[in-house]
């Protein structure tokens, strides 16, 4: 008998329901089953139907969390019962996601699968703090890290970089600025901070690769997206 279930691997954008694209907000709405990480809003996961059968999986930093074999495997039985099963990951599927490994084990298994582009918050974030991440003057150019393992990266090479975005940083704050002077970037350069962008208790903080850490030593950073540029200093001339 055919196998006809089908898994959707869906960015759920940046948190708020309405960074939503129309096409997730429609396979949302028609759910059998949804497979969540844990930073999908609660308002994004309240459009599945009642019936809708919903794994939590986990996937924050910390925390406790599925394996991703153990995720793999959920995706492959559920889609082989015949389930139309929604994959949810904030932000877009291939941005610091494990998306193509649940791909290759879901077609090692002949399941169907369709991937839907979400909204990055490495994008989305800055914009809704009034900063832009490229200007003719300031910015010719971004580049986009995770600080999940800051060893990974040429931080002589990113010192040189006009605008930094970085995300999953906020508990790596103080050794991401201490880097970056270390390999001479401007003490004076403007940082942001962009927490649960998009969604009601958004916060912003600004300062320097000097001072940024000491600023928000009492705070709980994260979920956060940092922006480090001169294109920071453009956020009083563009908010609202």
């Amino acid at each position: 008998m055919e196998n006809l279930g089908k898994v959707y691997l869906v960015g759920a954008g940046p948190g708020s329901v309405d960074f939503l694209t129309v096409r997730a907000h429609q396979l949302l709405t028609q759910a059998q089953v949804l497979v969540h990480d844990a930073l999908v809003n609660a308002d994004v996961l309240a459009l599945v139907p009642a019936t809708c059968d919903v794994h939590s999986v986990g996937k924050r930093g910390g925390q406790p969390s599925w394996s991703q074999a153990a995720i793999n495997q959920l995706l492959i039985d559920l889609c082989q019962q015949g389930k139309t099963v929604i994959r949810l990951k904030s932000g877009d599927p291939f941005i610091f996601g494990r998306t193509a490994a649940e791909i290759q084990a879901l077609k090692a298994a002949n399941c169907a699968f369709e991937v839907i582009p979400g909204l990055s918050s490495a994008t989305v974030a800055p914009l809704l703090a009034s900063v832009p991440l490229t200007d003719p003057v300031l910015g010719s150019q971004f580049t986009v890290l995770t600080a999940h393992d800051l060893e990974l990266h040429n931080w002589e090479a990113l010192a040189q970089m006009a605008v930094l975005v970085v995300l999953m940083g906020g508990k790596a704050l103080p050794d991401i600025c201490d880097r970056l002077l270390r390999y001479d970037k401007r003490p004076e350069t403007p940082v942001a901070i962009v927490q649960w962008a998009s969604q009601p208790q958004q916060r912003v903080w600004t300062g320097t690769l000097l001072n940024i850490t000491q600023q928000t030593k009492a705070e709980t950073l994260s979920p956060c997206i940092i922006v480090i540029g001169e294109v920071v200093g453009l956020r009083p001339y563009l908010q609202p």
